[in-house]
């Protein structure tokens, strides 16, 4: 696996400590998104970065979404709150080339560090009881959908906006993690599509993801055993947690 693995990514020998690292991150990001249906980019980014270029990690990382989406899907497709996720899908493309510029003129630290400060305070409001009546306007679900294309476009980390939006909505706790699992496979093909044009998206890409493709699988099933055994309550403070850790460590990976 070490030699097959360097080759497909054009790199020099990766040791065993090296794919070990590989291993252990991607499985610990899997069995994240196995429970709560997000989290496996940012967690599975930070961890690869350290072993791999993320030149060669990112679009790893994003086919291994997508096919995590995919493997996902079926089991909750009937609970997938449709009439929400098409205006979050559209607002998201609409918005992603405008957050591709943003990336060239704003400071990557100071956006960041907006994003970990608003994340709190939202979590901090969900925390205590905060929750909508009703599911949000038309309106109200594209600009959701914008702010995530913008944010994604701009920092890749676009996915605290649609988690908090879908949290704070009376949809149950299946619903959630439904519609979570759906929007992120729309949202991570169009980004690895972005990133193909782009060049940085190879056979060799593909290669790789399908090698690690078993650790994925096992992450997940680890994690949706935990999801079917949680309480609705317990996911949603698991998932609060989860999401708070999450922007926190974004602020810190800011200011390394």
């Amino acid at each position: 696996m070490l030699d097959r693995l360097a080759d497909l990514l054009d790199l020099p020998a990766l040791s065993p400590v090296t794919v070990a690292m590989i291993v252990v991150a991607l499985t610990i990001a899997a069995i994240v998104r196995g429970y709560s249906g997000f989290g496996f980019s940012m967690l599975a980014i930070s961890g690869l970065s350290l072993a791999l270029p993320p030149s060669r990690a990112i679009p790893i990382v994003f086919v291994l979404e997508v096919a995590a989406s995919i493997h996902m899907l079926p089991g909750v497709w009937r609970q997938v709150d449709w009439r929400s996720l098409w205006p979050l899908i559209l607002g998201t493309v609409v918005a992603t080339p405008f957050g591709v510029h943003l990336l060239a003129t704003l400071s990557d630290t100071s956006i960041r560090l907006a994003i970990a400060a608003l994340v709190v305070t939202a979590t901090a409001l969900l925390w205590r009881g905060f929750a909508l009546k009703t599911m949000p306007s038309l309106a109200a679900t594209l600009a959701t959908g914008g702010a995530v294309g913008l944010l994604n476009g701009s920092l890749g980390i676009g996915g605290p906006p649609v988690i908090l939006f879908y949290l704070s909505s009376p949809a149950g706790t299946a619903a959630v993690r439904a519609s979570l699992v759906a929007f992120f496979l729309a949202t991570d093909t169009y980004a690895l599509a972005l990133g193909a044009a782009e060049g940085l998206v190879t056979t060799g890409t593909f290669a790789a993801a399908a090698l690690l493709l078993p650790v994925l699988l096992i992450g997940i099933a680890i994690g949706s055993r935990g999801y079917i055994r949680t309480e609705p309550a317990t996911f949603r403070k698991a998932v609060l947690v989860l999401l708070l850790l999450l922007s926190v460590a974004g602020a810190v990976r800011a200011l390394a």
